[in-house]
């Protein structure tokens, strides 16, 4: 069964305020409730879950697949090598890159012989910053992030990141970086296999 809207907001929002404590979280918070799109906002516009709400319940995903994943690596007593706060970060805003760039117009559209106006996600970057980069800006400004926090966001996308195939950089950061190539794997697996294409 799907969740609505307003369950995929209060969940996030529960984990957000039950994890994440530093200083400039609440400002962070009060920007996605109040001044973007974050919980109505698509996570692509034709990819994986790309739907009204689709941004929000794809950072869930990917959450409880990192969470997975880190006491799979680290065992019960993970959090003596990552916190429960830098977990929620990682995972939960990962991808905030994307507020505020998707929106929904309508295109024409033939369908059985006719045309009609069917509605799509179209897509208007205004601060082209690049992808995880630009999550780390943004959250940046609202609060510090440890280096590992920002390692592991700058290179969730991999080697689908186009600044993976011009240097060594990707590969630096995962031996470096370990939690970088968990949320990685948590975000394909919850992208390719939690959610559908085109949904």
């Amino acid at each position: 069964m799907e969740k609505t809207i307003e369950e995929t907001k209060s969940e996030f929002i529960k984990i957000y305020n039950e994890n994440i404590k530093r200083e400039g979280a609440d400002k962070l918070l009060d920007y996605l409730v109040n001044s973007s799109n974050f919980f109505t906002s698509p996570a692509s516009g034709k990819r994986h879950s790309a739907y009204v709400g689709g941004l929000c319940q794809h950072s869930l995903n990917v959450y409880y697949r990192f969470k997975n994943h880190i006491i799979n690596e680290f065992g019960e007593n993970y959090n003596e090598r990552i916190s429960d706060e830098s977990i929620a970060i990682i995972a939960l805003l990962h991808d905030v890159c994307k507020v505020n760039t998707y929106t929904q117009d309508y295109r024409n559209q033939k369908v059985d012989g006719q045309w009609i106006q069917v509605p799509y996600f179209a897509y208007n970057n205004t601060l082209p910053y690049g992808h995880g980069e630009k999550s780390v800006y943004i959250i940046s400004g609202y609060m510090r992030l440890t280096r590992e926090e920002a390692m592991a966001i700058n290179w969730h996308m991999g080697g689908f990141d186009i600044r993976s195939q011009i240097g060594t950089d990707l590969s630096e950061a995962y031996s470096r970086f370990p939690v970088a190539v968990l949320i990685h794997v948590s975000d394909l697996e919850a992208s390719y296999l939690d959610e559908k294409i085109g949904n």
